[in-house]
């Protein structure tokens, strides 16, 4: 297999930048068994849970926020008499009646009071706790999980997006694809590589199979396609042919970012539907210091774009998925002088798949007095994010209690079972 660390092992040999190197896209394989999928989405930039899942039922939320739409009385849809749903997200709604969206509200890394978006993002995809210094976590917790399941093969974990995702990035093998990244490789860029590997033991098999990649797995000698190998380009994604023709059959081609995020679920969704487990991709946008009520707009609609194209895209597959949208951290309970938000602790997660047991907000909700806010400014903490993540692990494949708590997710206390899963 053709390891990331290989690739760029080799391009600082060759003395290659990052980008004149023709392999910098990694390609890697990994494995785990049984039927059950996971999608995690990290949503970056610290998705203010206190907008996307309102608590309206608590009078103080529309004193905390009084320049806010809250509640179904500003557009929001009821959820179950105490929460609402963004009005971005209403197209969520029909999963929501069938059971398969949910959240859990309150939740948190153990990050606390620095606020820093690079931090704890690295917290969340590593899995560890304020006792770990980041610095000296090398891999992320569904790296982890790959590394403690017997019987990895190619091919089932899959880094999604144009951002490196350190929740995949270790030992154990995952393979990534970027929207934007074009694996073509020119005949003369062949035949000069060839030329460049041709007499190099160390590196004249891995080029061989890196250029058989860029070609789709087409085989050279007789045109056929290798059945085996992973064609990166041969799933259409959801965008418009270049006549601007939709293909016979295909969905609408949505456009813009919404469309965008909906090609990287497209993407996803193909491999899931073949022998891929684990996707794991990042939306960006969450940071509203300003003007939210427009500004958060944006990615709560491509996050919804991104699960409704999974849940019809999946089919019959998407019965055995579970996907988890976790966010670095949360926001402020009060709106600041600009009509946004700031960075603060606690927030949400977004639960969907048929895997669910969803209509449900998960949670024990802290209230929003003075004196149960974190530090007097943030939504408190009830529950550990990892918490949610590990018993999508217990739950989906079996992971003993111990090792969650010690490997996957060293220090962690993962408490009750909120048993969230069908």
């Amino acid at each position: 297999m053709l390891s990331r660390r290989f690739f760029l092992q080799g391009a600082a040999i060759a003395g290659c930048s990052a980008a004149a190197h023709p392999f910098m896209s990694s390609v890697t394989l990994a494995a785990v068994p049984g039927e059950q999928r996971l999608v995690v989405i990290i949503l970056r930039g610290a998705m203010d849970g206190l907008d996307i899942v309102q608590p309206y039922g608590d009078p103080l939320l529309a004193q905390l926020r009084p320049d806010f739409p809250v509640g179904p009385d500003k557009g929001a849809t009821d959820l179950d008499g105490f929460f609402a749903l963004h009005p971005a997200m209403a197209e969520l709604m029909p999963l929501w009646k069938t059971g398969e969206l949910g959240f859990a509200h309150a939740v948190s890394t153990p990050y606390r009071d620095k606020r820093s978006h690079f931090d704890g993002q690295d917290m969340l995809e590593a899995g560890t706790g304020m006792d770990v210094p980041l610095s000296m976590v090398r891999d992320g917790w569904l790296n982890r999980l790959l590394q403690q399941m017997p019987g990895a093969r190619a091919e089932t974990a899959y880094s999604v997006g144009d951002d490196e995702l350190k929740i995949l990035s270790g030992s154990a093998a995952a393979l990534s694809w970027a929207p934007d990244a074009s694996l073509i490789l020119s005949s003369q860029g062949r035949t000069l590589l060839d030329m460049i590997y041709h007499d190099d033991p160390l590196f004249r098999q891995a080029a061989s199979e890196a250029m058989q990649i860029t070609d789709g797995g087409d085989n050279a000698e007789d045109g056929t396609t290798d059945p085996d190998s992973p064609d990166l380009m041969a799933e259409p994604m959801m965008a418009a042919p270049a006549d601007g023709m939709a293909a016979p059959g295909a969905p609408a081609p949505l456009k813009g970012a919404v469309g965008a995020a909906a090609s990287l679920a497209d993407f996803a969704a193909s491999r899931l539907r073949g022998e891929t487990r684990i996707a794991a991709f990042s939306l960006n946008g969450w940071d509203t210091h300003r003007g939210q009520e427009a500004a958060i707009r944006g990615p709560a609609t491509q996050l919804a774009a991104m699960v409704t194209t999974l849940r019809q895209q999946l089919g019959p597959v998407w019965d055995k998925t579970l996907v988890l949208g976790m966010t670095e951290f949360g926001r402020t309970a009060r709106q600041n002088g600009t009509r946004g938000t700031d960075h603060g602790t606690g927030g949400a997660m977004l639960m969907a798949g048929g895997a669910l047991k969803g209509r449900k907000v998960y949670g024990k909700w802290p209230g929003l007095a003075d004196a149960d806010l974190y530090a007097g400014r943030d939504l408190m903490p009830t529950a550990d994010i990892r918490a949610y993540a590990g018993w999508a692990l217990r739950g989906m494949y079996g992971v003993p209690v111990d090792v969650l708590e010690k490997s996957i997710f060293p220090g962690l206390d993962i408490g009750a079972d909120p048993r969230f899963l069908a």
